[in-house]
């Protein structure tokens, strides 16, 4: 699998420091590991989530489950570029991969287009979940 080669007018940087900084908000009192998302919707606007942990660990909410929550809530539209931090509090975060659930999410949201940096560079969704389950199979 070789890396997206990178559209120069895209900036991640920028969308890396809004990830870190939804990272920032995150409550993780039980693994003080925080993580922060960020992407970028077909409109243009920026939506951002971090994770919420609980008592009930099984119960905690992933920074990704929070973005696409916001998503919707804020009008919907298809993710096309996203990033995930993270790192033990009071580190800096890093750019971490999508768990399996979240990145379900992400193939729903974001199709097989939607590009993702990860911890190997630049990918599309469709080299990050290839095969994917969707809605077309419930056709």
């Amino acid at each position: 699998m070789s890396p997206v080669a990178p559209d120069e007018t895209f900036d991640w940087d920028a969308l890396t420091a809004h990830a870190v900084e939804a990272s920032r908000r995150a409550y993780a009192p039980y693994s003080s590991f925080a993580v922060g998302a960020a992407a970028i919707v077909d409109d243009g606007r920026l939506v951002t989530g971090c994770n919420v942990e609980n008592a009930a660990y099984g119960v905690a909410l992933c920074a990704e489950c929070g973005l696409v929550s916001r998503l919707h809530i804020e009008g919907g539209g298809r993710l096309t570029h996203f990033v995930c931090v993270g790192g033990k509090v009071g580190t800096d975060p890093v750019v971490v991969m999508p768990c399996g659930r979240c990145r379900q999410l992400l193939w729903e949201n974001g199709g097989a287009d939607m590009e993702i940096m990860t911890v190997s560079g630049l990918r599309r969704m469709s080299e990050v979940l290839p095969d994917a389950f969707g809605p077309d199979d419930l056709a």
